[in-house]
């Protein structure tokens, strides 16, 4: 199964995102951009790849401590920016992103602990992924255009096990879907 860790919006606050997301669709060379779908928005805390079903458990259990140890907190969609020179264009967090920080630090360790193989670590940046490109594409403005982006905050009560499964189809504009595996309440949350 190819699964990673995540934080998932609320419907509230992804429908802000799709409005901000809207007048961006409307700006010059939006076409360029290959854009992502609201239901499938997220933080990716920790990326697994393929795990093989009999670590599931083993990472599963890792990640429930995890979210246990980890209070609920507050986060709101925020900004924008870019990575690989034009190649992913994203919204930001705001709020507390220190404890965003240390709940992708637990979930990569899990992933570590199970036997995932983790690769090297990388510092967290929080962002969810808004359009994507092949080639460079010049998305200042775009990135201009959110910088004021700031939507409402909530509260992040669970850490979330998604499996992602790739377009198959060779359909142009596919998008990868997301199902839910499991998910577990942080340490505060109802």
């Amino acid at each position: 199964m190819r699964l990673f860790a995540a934080v998932l919006p609320p419907d509230r606050a992804t429908e802000e995102l799709a409005a901000a997301v809207a007048g961006l669709r409307t700006l010059p060379d939006a076409d360029a951009l290959r854009w992502t779908g609201s239901p499938g928005w997220h933080f990716t805390l920790a990326f697994y790849g393929e795990v093989a079903d009999d670590v599931v458990p083993e990472l599963s259990a890792r990640l429930e401590r995890a979210a246990h140890r980890t209070e609920a907190f507050s986060l709101a969609l925020s900004g924008g920016g870019q990575f690989g020179h034009g190649r992913a264009l994203w919204t930001g967090a705001d709020g507390d992103v220190t404890t965003l920080g240390l709940l992708a630090d637990r979930a990569e360790a899990a992933g570590r602990r199970a036997g995932v193989d983790m690769g090297e670590h990388r510092r967290y940046k929080a962002h969810l992924t808004v359009a994507r490109s092949r080639r460079a594409v010049d998305v200042r403005p775009y990135v201009e255009a959110l910088r004021t982006f700031a939507g409402q905050p909530w509260t992040v009560e669970e850490l979330v096990l998604v499996r992602s499964r790739l377009p198959r189809s060779g359909v142009p504009g596919e998008e990868p879907r997301y199902e839910a595996v499991a998910r577990w309440p942080l340490g505060g949350a109802g």
